[in-house]
């Protein structure tokens, strides 16, 4: 749940304003609130000088806090279409249609935000149109990559191009504030490309229904089924709001391909077994998302039989694991087989972060003076940190929340300088 501030002259920039989902409040609550967000009190308590909100990308956790938070900032909202549509669908569930200024910008576009110069990098995520920025000020220039991996197969999008982030090498960019989240992994991480050919080969297989569960806003993974579905003989349909609204935002973007058909939903339970590929929310065992209700049969949709297949196409979140394997079983209860990524040796699914290798070579193209890791539990943020010293970064700096980075004209950290916490959003 993304929320973060670079601070200047007075002026405040905020990047990312995102949730969390059936989490505690504090580490010690046993009880989970569904919605969580980062404690806003900071920065709305000098709401003056909020220059703007910049948004990297369409995940929920980057994105999904702002429209219920939006009213405490009244400040412009900065970001690329895809994400902007999302963001306006969004606002018109909380009644804030129209209200919200919202500034669309294009790859390798500046704008003035305040006191700050901010420059939108393409690079690939599994999410359209995901950006990493500079942020620009008289005493220094900031290198923030949001969410990004090197993916040189995406499905949607062009290939990743490091020669953007080559040249920041002669820009003398001071800090780089980088994805931490696998940091602990070796190597590369997959492409999209190696997980639609691992989904394929599984689906193709099969005789029976194939249910696919993944994160509603991985456009690129909807679109691999869809294509998949052409080339097995299925029709695909997905069952959750989230699902269609995300792709109703890529086709009014154009990022959906006209050549990959959707059925309606409703149309699943009139097909014979084999034609029928659907696509469910609900890939962490949430509760009321449809493969929870898929797997209770209270689907209105959808009836599962013994030897179907359920596929979990998503990376199982820290946290998540019981509740994950407890929907597995009450399928299995069922004599419905899942399959998650950790039980086949095929790529069912690929995460969109970096893997050591990848934050090596951004690293050392990019050649900041000094590296800060974001985005992960605390080892990864060591681990982030190591490989930046490994690349010949000169400087490491490694936080917690609540922490103020001092990063001109003098490098430290001020630790608890901020009060921090969580709150809990209603729908």
């Amino acid at each position: 749940m993304n929320m973060n501030l670079y601070g200047h002259d007075g002026q405040w920039l905020m990047v990312d304003c995102g949730v969390s989902f059936n989490e505690p409040l504090t580490p010690d609550d046993l009880r989970t609130a569904e919605i969580v967000c980062a404690d806003p009190r900071f920065i709305t308590e000098q709401k003056e000088r909020l220059a703007g909100i910049v948004i990297t990308h369409a995940h929920e956790d980057h994105v999904g806090a702002l429209p219920f938070l939006w009213r405490r900032f009244k400040c412009p909202v900065y970001t690329t279409a895809f994400t902007a549509e999302v963001l306006r669908r969004k606002l018109v569930q909380v009644g804030l249609t129209d209200q919200v200024p919202i500034i669309e910008v294009k790859a390798n576009e500046t704008k003035k935000i305040g006191v700050f110069n901010v420059k939108w990098l393409e690079l690939t995520h599994s999410v359209p149109e995901p950006y990493a920025m500079t942020i620009d000020t008289p005493v220094g220039k900031i290198f923030h990559t949001g969410d990004w991996k090197i993916d040189k197969k995406p499905i949607l999008g062009e290939a990743f191009s490091p020669a953007a982030f080559k040249a920041l090498a002669k820009e003398n960019i001071l800090a780089m504030v980088c994805d931490s989240t696998n940091a602990l992994k070796d190597g590369f991480s997959p492409s999209e490309t190696d997980c639609y050919q691992g989904l394929l080969a599984t689906i193709a297989a099969e005789k029976n229904r194939v249910v696919v569960g993944c994160f509603s806003s991985n456009v690129a993974r909807l679109v691999a089924l869809g294509q998949i579905a052409k080339e097995t003989g299925r029709y695909l349909a997905l069952i959750g709001r989230s699902l269609t609204n995300m792709v109703s935002a890529a086709r009014v973007t154009g990022h959906w391909p006209e050549d990959v058909p959707i059925i309606d939903a409703a149309h699943l339970g009139y097909l014979p077994r084999e034609e029928v590929l659907a696509v469910a929310t609900g890939s962490q065992g949430e509760p009321r998302a449809t493969l929870n209700r898929l797997a209770a049969d209270n689907c209105f949709d959808l009836s599962l039989e013994a030897d179907d297949l359920v596929i979990f196409s998503a990376m199982r979140i820290p946290g998540n694991e019981q509740a994950i394997d407890r929907l597995a079983e009450q399928f299995k209860g069922r004599k419905i087989r899942t399959l998650q990524a950790h039980e086949t040796d095929l790529t069912i699914h690929v995460s969109g972060h970096p893997c050591r290798e990848e934050l090596k070579q951004l690293y050392t193209w990019v050649q900041p003076q000094l590296a800060i890791p974001v985005h992960g539990e605390p080892k990864h943020l060591d681990a982030n940190a190591d490989v930046a010293k490994l690349s010949h970064v000169p400087n490491q700096l490694v936080g917690r929340n609540g922490d103020l980075y001092q990063l001109a004209p003098n490098m430290s950290i001020r630790r608890q300088q901020v009060k921090v916490g969580r709150i809990a959003l209603l729908r």
